[in-house]
């Protein structure tokens, strides 16, 4: 799923965010996040920690569990494009409407004066670039929507994550800086993907990693492979994921309590 934040004065940041939607949504499914000023929980006076509501327009949540990077988390299964309205601190890809009080704290792709001098075209080319927000769950989704699925009796998984320490006396890592070397790292997990898919009985495998900061506890990489057995799926996703580690020029910072460095300047 694409991310996109739309900032600026709120009457223009709609009219952008509603046009954007327009245009994304002849190539997927759209959610269209939008701030709002009320405080759900201090006006519904419950002591819940999160509260689910249907309607005639379907679920919502609130409250104190809920958060966006959660939001993002559960709409990334289900949707293409996600469109942040004026949520500024969000670290998304976003466009800038007009002379907005506030620089978004992600990068900028575009500035407009207004709906009118929008190119969603443009926006789209840029936004492709970017990298996607993916979970497990919605990759094993993509998977569960692919033409081979009838055929699949296995769905296997890995998932890597930031660890704290690997022993008792280490200092703790606060988190990891992930740097992509750019082209060339997609180029080559494309490759790995395309060789893992033509073994015998795999159909279709995933490989997703992340880059810029990822904190303790938060995970880094998935593998998916849809495969007709469980022999061909574990096997394969152990592949995948040593391939990965071992071809794909992705380079790591790490930060602990008590100094950075680079894992390969030390390896």
């Amino acid at each position: 799923m694409y991310v996109l934040g739309v900032v600026g004065p709120e009457r223009e940041t709609r009219a952008v965010a509603d046009e954007l939607a327009d245009h994304f949504g002849a190539d997927g499914r759209v959610a269209l996040v939008e701030r709002d000023s009320t405080d759900t929980d201090e006006a519904d006076g419950s002591g819940a920690d999160v509260t689910y509501r249907l309607s005639e327009q379907g679920w919502t949540a609130s409250g104190r569990d809920r958060d966006l990077p959660d939001l993002l988390d559960d709409l990334a299964p289900e949707y293409d494009y996600a469109l942040l309205a004026n949520y500024p601190d969000a670290a998304v890809p976003a466009v800038v409407v007009g002379d907005p009080e506030t620089d978004p704290a992600g990068e900028t792709l575009l500035e407009v004066e207004d709906a009118d001098a929008l190119d969603p075209a443009e926006v789209a080319t840029k936004l492709a670039a970017t990298e996607p927000h993916e979970t497990l769950e919605s990759l094993v989704a993509q998977t569960k929507r692919s033409e081979d699925a009838p055929y699949s009796g296995a769905i296997a998984t890995f998932t890597g994550r930031v660890r704290a320490k690997e022993d008792p006396d280490d200092e703790p890592t606060q988190f990891l800086e992930f740097e992509k070397y750019d082209g060339v790292a997609e180029e080559r997990m494309d490759a790995i993907r395309a060789e893992l898919e033509e073994r015998e009985g795999v159909f279709e495998v995933l490989l997703h990693h992340r880059t810029g900061v990822v904190e303790y506890g938060e995970d880094i990489v998935f593998v998916v492979v849809l495969a007709g057995h469980r022999e061909e799926a574990f096997r394969t996703v152990e592949d995948g994921i040593n391939r990965l580690k071992d071809e794909v020029p992705l380079f790591k910072k790490e930060v602990t309590t008590d100094e950075q460095f680079w894992v390969h300047e030390r390896s």
